[in-house]
């Protein structure tokens, strides 16, 4: 009987000491990863900043006030219109959502909370923080949840990744010799990469396709969208990607010779260099990535479409974004002071 218990006692410890030492481990993994990630990011933001102040010490201020003249009117007002082509592209974003959620929204207010919330998280950055919170504000006097909310910023910003992969995955097997132009990368190497990442996109579509997938994401647990709305993630994200790479590429200077699909790999690379960096919009990462990537006459004329591009389809939409959240939140509470200068009065 003492063997046995001492067996018993001995034993369980032991058994505790297990789930625990792997709980441990966890910890230990994801304390490395978060400053793995931290140590990339700002060597990110290091590089950048040194290319990019190189290149800004490099420049003929006069040069540049000449390029920014030399934009005609067309290229602005076609740059002005491929953003609000991609705005209302990243409009159908949360419209896909809400669909998957199966919470009906009118598209009024669908629109606004996605417009203003990808305006103002791609000017201040940090998506899951103001872009979710700028979604509550809008959606939870719809009747959301924060927890529906949460869910919803998460499919959006699904439709946002998976349209990056196939624009690049597509870019880099249609034209595998140009892109090596922007990254430098030997032809066969593009284009491996590019079948690789189609092949995943194939793998996606076929395992949505089987069926309602469950995933559990920072304790958020949802389900994924089916086969044919995640398509109609892959089409709405490739439209908001080729508008807003071409709200940039019309007023590139006359001569850098990249096709659009090359630039949009380009444009891409620049994208998720800005977003590794955590800068907000990826200002710096995004400059010095498309000077270094796009070949052109002067680092004076492509700089000056970098700094129109910013004020187009960054600082544009983020005045207008605020200005809209100003005025409805001004037409809720008129509305509000009338209905209760209305109501009757109790004896």
């Amino acid at each position: 009987m003492t063997e046995k218990l001492r067996d018993d006692y001995d034993g369980a410890p032991v058994a505790d000491a297990q789930p625990e030492a792997a709980s441990a481990r966890t910890k230990r993994n994801r304390v490395w990863l978060k400053r793995l990630g931290a140590s990339f990011s700002l060597a990110i933001l290091g590089l950048s900043v040194v290319v990019l102040s190189r290149t800004i010490s490099a420049l003929q201020w006069s040069e540049l006030r000449a390029a920014l003249a030399a934009t005609s009117l067309e290229q602005i007002v076609a740059a002005c219109a491929l953003t609000a082509c991609s705005y209302l592209a990243l409009t159908g974003y949360d419209a896909v959502a809400l669909r998957q959620l199966r919470v009906h929204v009118p598209y009024r207010t669908t629109a606004l909370g996605s417009f203003t919330s990808f305006a103002i998280s791609f000017t201040l950055g940090f998506p899951l923080i103001t872009a979710a919170t700028v979604r509550y504000w809008i959606y939870s006097r719809a009747g959301l949840s924060a927890g529906k909310v949460a869910s919803l910023t998460f499919i959006a910003g699904m439709t946002f990744w998976l349209g990056m992969a196939l624009v690049i995955g597509m870019a880099m097997v249609i034209q595998p010799d140009e892109v090596s132009d922007v990254n430098r990368l030997k032809g066969w190497v593009n284009l491996l990469i590019g079948l690789l990442l189609l092949a995943g996109m194939m793998f996606y579509l076929a395992w949505v396709s089987r069926g309602h997938r469950r995933v559990s994401v920072q304790g958020l647990k949802l389900e994924l969208p089916g086969l044919t709305l995640t398509l109609s993630q892959l089409l709405l994200g490739v439209v908001d990607l080729c508008c807003a790479a071409g709200a940039l590429y019309v007023i590139l200077p006359a001569g850098h010779g990249l096709s659009f699909v090359s630039f949009c790999a380009a444009y891409v690379l620049a994208c998720l260099l800005g977003i590794a960096s955590h800068m907000p919009g990826g200002i710096g990462a995004f400059e010095a990535t498309m000077l270094n990537a796009v070949p052109a006459p002067s680092a004076e004329a492509l700089f000056a479409s970098l700094l129109l591009f910013r004020v187009v389809y960054y600082v544009g939409p983020f005045i207008l974004a605020l200005a809209l959240l100003g005025a409805n939140e001004s037409i809720l509470r008129w509305n509000s002071l009338r209905a209760a200068m209305s109501a009757p009065e109790e004896d």
